[in-house]
């Protein structure tokens, strides 16, 4: 049998679980890596440190949000 090409983030999961479930977290992963648009001085660059933990280099300020992704 010929392997299967893996497609994005939910390609470790291999034929597991659904393609709904690994389409949707695809899409939530790939927000949640984007740099976010700081809410203090506006820029983008905020990185994710962990789950709702927030940090902006270039204001220095290091803030609680949502747990995947700023809106």
């Amino acid at each position: 049998m010929p392997k299967s090409k893996k497609s994005k983030a939910s390609g470790r999961f291999g034929a597991r679980y659904g393609k709904k479930v690994r389409a949707r977290l695809v899409e939530v992963e790939n927000k949640q890596r984007k740099k976010q648009k700081c809410p203090f001085c506006k820029k983008i660059g905020v990185k994710r440190l962990s789950k709702g933990i927030w940090k902006c280099p270039k204001c220095e300020k290091k803030f609680a949000g949502h747990a995947y992704y700023l809106e």
